[in-house]
């Protein structure tokens, strides 16, 4: 059952037609593993499915929407590794969202791989661009395959009722088997396409959405112009621009060309707008850059990764170039190297003194050269851990400026050598080492003798500090004292506007620090320094994670966003103890009414589990500001769960809060498991009735799960 865009796309793309015939193709998992596989499109134009070439074996499927990222060439350790044996063109990696590995690919010849690496790119970008609806009918073919077990493209009564508890939903039987036959206009006992699509519609008949068009619909059936109005003004909140903002909701929603004739809106329309990025809680204008990034560089949220390297575990774990690429795709601005003497003369990067695997800092400068620009083109921070040896420093700084040329910043920028930081506007395209430097801004080493210049290379000894009057007079002091490694001239140079420091205290920074200076602090340090945690593993996910993900979706995820006013001038004093004290905007009032769900996730996979949903709403910010609340459990529905719960909260500092919806499976007896969640800022939310697209624990999207709510923010006097 293929969704009728796909279809059409099937007839007109010789690369897809070329897919569905299939193409036997290596599959690789390391140098000696290498397996041939059968790969093919099916005919929905949105699975990939493949076996081995022996007959009898199993077959394994995977989703388009399922693939982030195509790869030519050897871009990944993997493939990397093979480089001898075949060429780069017949080569390619399938990246996957979340946390599944890559699949490394290669192709019996450059032409079979061009055709999958574009055919795979269309697929995807089709995928991306298809509205809500599209979506929707993509999901309801999707379900249709799961439920048709014996692919004989019908669906009798025990499918369904597998289908039902597939959908996370506990139907009395009796009920099915009436929606069955109401579907079942054939009366063959089967339901086929057009019948399913019937049947998955009357499934999900939104009552709390029919209720709500029809309190706003002067007749009942459709919504007028002045009933829309009324619904932007009263139920949505707007103000601004309402009579332009009717008509335009109405020709960009509206499925049906008799109401669009009319002026006026269906419930099928009103649907598809209230599912659409317009209809959900983040704004979408605040998706864009919108902030003014001309501000000096430390004026901002920088997104930012500790131990990038590593995958998984801090003490065993693999250490990886795929960790800099996801973080870098994901917009992530700052990346951690912790470098240290290898063989043959070579740098490697690795968690010192654990049992986390090695790889060369070459390969990573690599991918920071290919990769630090795609997701944004604001500045990449390199935030180097130097244990090297001076002679290998040397090879540090050669790849440094070998592989990364011009995007390297090795000298200030012209006007701003002693007038404070520049902007990420002034540094688009630039990447910045972060590092030990020997003497201030404007020193370059290049002609001094390298033998006598000694600096502390060790982020992690705090004994072993440039001296004092090296610090504080930007003067360049010759020692005799051996105990602290070197550090090169080279790699001293490649330090610009990042110099780090060891961090005392705020009192001694507000006097001495130079604007290039920078301390990076351990989370023990940072929270008894701020009373805050920091979340910066991307490789980890969880709330931490989260929240980091939250604050940087917004302007643009470009891995820049703008303090607040207060913390931006030298003149205001911001508590975070006591915000009642900041000219900020607050306090603010948050009312949140939770009202539905809809296709929620299962978490047990057991036979017949169904989830027992309850919503909780985090508020995470200034310690006045954080809290939470949430709703009761509804029993056995995790399909079309009602709760219609409100939920209140007062928010001081609103510059600075973040709202995490969080969806849990209920257990009276152990802790409840993770379903999904949604984390924004506040100054990105949208009020009105919204939908909240629920993200996983790795924090991809759970098509089409979600919440429906009802906001409204009002300023206390």
């Amino acid at each position: 059952m293929a969704s009728p865009q796909n279809v059409l796309l099937l007839q007109i793309d010789a690369d897809l037609r070329s897919m569905q015939v299939g193409s036997i193709m290596r599959k690789v998992k390391s140098r000696t593993w290498k397996k041939q596989r059968y790969f093919r499109l099916q005919d929905d134009c949105a699975t990939i499915w493949y076996k081995s070439k022996k007959t009898g074996n199993a077959h394994s499927t995977f989703s388009i929407s399922d693939v982030e990222a195509v790869r030519e060439g050897h871009q990944s350790e993997v493939l990397l590794s093979i480089a001898d044996e075949f060429p780069p063109e017949r080569c390619f990696t399938l990246v996957f969202r979340g946390r599944r590995g890559n699949l490394d690919l290669v192709a019996e010849s450059w032409e079979e791989a061009r055709t999958w690496v574009t055919g795979m790119r269309k697929l995807m970008e089709n995928l991306e661009n298809m509205g809500e609806q599209e979506k929707l009918d993509q999901w309801i073919c999707d379900w249709f395959k799961k439920a048709d077990k014996n692919g004989d493209g019908r669906m009798n009564f025990k499918e369904v009722r597998d289908l039902l508890k597939m959908m996370n939903m506990d139907m009395n039987e009796h009920h099915a088997m009436h929606l069955f036959k109401l579907a079942d206009k054939s009366e063959s006992g089967t339901l086929e396409d057009e019948e399913f699509v019937l049947f998955y519609k009357m499934l999900t008949e939104r009552a709390e959405v029919r209720q709500l068009f029809q309190q706003f619909s002067s007749d009942g059936h459709t919504l007028s112009l002045r009933d829309l109005k009324e619904f932007l003004r009263e139920g949505q909140l707007e103000q601004d621009s309402v009579e332009e903002h009717v008509a335009e909701i109405i020709q960009r929603y509206e499925p049906s060309d008799t109401a669009k004739m009319r002026q006026a809106m269906t419930i099928n329309g009103f649907l598809v707008y209230l599912g659409s990025a317009e209809g959900s809680v983040f704004n979408p204008a605040r998706k864009q850059v919108y902030q003014d990034m001309n501000q000096p560089l430390c004026h901002y949220f920088i997104s930012s990764s500790h131990n990038t390297y590593l995958m998984e575990n801090q003490l065993r774990g693999q250490s990886s170039v795929e960790g800099y690429i996801r973080a870098l795709s994901r917009g992530c601005r700052c990346v951690e190297v912790d470098c240290w003497d290898g063989p043959n003369g070579e740098p490697i990067v690795y968690h010192g003194h654990t049992l986390t695997s090695k790889i060369l800092f070459k390969d990573v400068v690599s991918v920071v050269d290919q990769y630090a620009f795609k997701a944004s083109q604001y500045p990449v921070i390199l935030s180097m851990e130097n244990h090297c040896s001076v002679e290998q420093q040397r090879v540090l700084a050669l790849h440094l400026t070998r592989i990364l040329g011009h995007k390297l910043l090795q000298n200030a920028l012209e006007g701003k050598s002693d007038g404070g930081l520049p902007s990420p506007e002034d540094l688009k395209g630039k990447v910045l080492l972060k590092g030990k430097k020997i003497g201030g801004l404007g020193v370059s080493l290049s002609a001094l003798g390298e033998d006598s210049l000694v600096g502390d290379v060790s982020e992690e000894d705090d004994l072993a500090e440039i001296d004092e009057e090296n610090r504080h007079n930007d003067t360049i002091r010759r020692k005799t004292k051996r105990s602290s490694p070197h550090l090169s001239k080279e790699l001293s140079d490649c330090v610009v506007y990042c110099k780090s420091v060891r961090f005392s205290s705020f009192k001694h920074s507000r006097v001495h620090s130079k604007f290039y200076e920078i301390s990076s602090f351990t989370e023990f340090k940072a929270k008894k320094h701020m009373k805050e945690a920091v979340a910066l593993n991307f490789q980890t996910a969880g709330v931490e994670m989260d929240l980091n993900d939250g604050l940087f979706s917004q302007n643009g995820r470009c891995g820049y966003v703008l303090k607040p006013s207060f913390m931006r001038s030298a003149e205001k004093q911001f508590d975070p103890e006591h915000p009642q004290m900041t000219d900020g905007s607050g306090p603010f009032t948050l009312t949140i009414r939770v009202i539905s769900g809809q296709q929620l996730p299962k978490v047990n996979q057991k036979e017949g589990s169904i989830v027992d949903p309850l919503v909780r709403v985090e508020i995470h910010g200034v310690q006045l500001d954080q809290s939470k609340m949430e709703t009761h459990h509804i029993e056995n529905n995790g399909f079309n769960p009602i709760w219609d719960k409100t939920l209140q909260f007062t928010v001081y500092v609103p510059e600075l809060a973040l709202v995490r919806f969080v969806v849990e499976d209920y257990d009276k007896t152990s802790k409840n498991d993770f379903v999904g969640q949604f984390t924004l800022p506040f100054s990105c939310i949208q009020q009105g009735y919204r939908h909240i697209h629920l993200l996983s624990k790795d924090g991809t999207r759970i098509a089409p799960s979600s919440l429906f709510v009802h906001i409204r923010i009002t300023q206390r006097m």
